[in-house]
């Protein structure tokens, strides 16, 4: 997790190793404005202490929304924003559709958007986009390591899909 005086600026899902995973993080703070974030191992504020606990308390099945946890989104897309608002108001358990997210927000074309604002999403799972699925509740794709199959593992802990009844694709 990586973070700045307004909030939290990226998390990363882990990838195959710790490597990798600190990696693929420092990819995705990539274009953030002033000084460089923290990273997780620095002396964290009590406020990064507890989006960390949150998210992993989140990963292990506790109905956790994170609503609580500052985001620092500077350098994120207005459009992205307002999806990612709209994604964090989902509830642990509960799924939506990226054509039901692009009609909030005011047009059922913008799925397409939608669902690329979600892909670049560098907050998961505080922004929670393994709730949001394709039509017909297909997993469509997931950016962290581990796909779709991971997508379908997040929604099966928070018990939005039991036994994995979701179709992959």
């Amino acid at each position: 997790m990586a973070w700045s005086d307004a909030g939290i600026c990226a998390v990363q899902l882990p990838e195959p190793d710790s490597a990798r995973t600190l990696a693929r993080l420092l990819r995705g703070l990539n274009g953030l404005p002033e000084d460089p974030p923290m990273l997780l191992g620095a002396d964290a504020p009590d406020d990064v202490v507890k989006a960390i606990r949150g998210t992993q308390a989140l990963l292990q099945g506790e109905p956790l929304d994170l609503l609580e946890v500052q985001l620092d989104q500077r350098g994120v897309p207005e459009f992205a924003c307002r999806v990612y608002a709209l994604a964090r108001a989902i509830a642990p358990g509960q799924t939506r559709t990226y054509g039901e997210l692009a009609r909030e927000l005011g047009d059922v074309h913008l799925s397409r958007a939608v669902g690329q604002a979600l892909g670049a999403n560098p907050f998961a799972p505080i922004v929670p986009c393994h709730r949001i699925l394709a039509a017909g509740d297909r997993s469509g794709g997931f950016s962290a390591h581990g796909g779709a199959m991971q997508k379908m593992r997040m929604l099966e802990i928070e018990g939005a899909c039991p036994g994995g009844t979701l179709p992959l694709f």
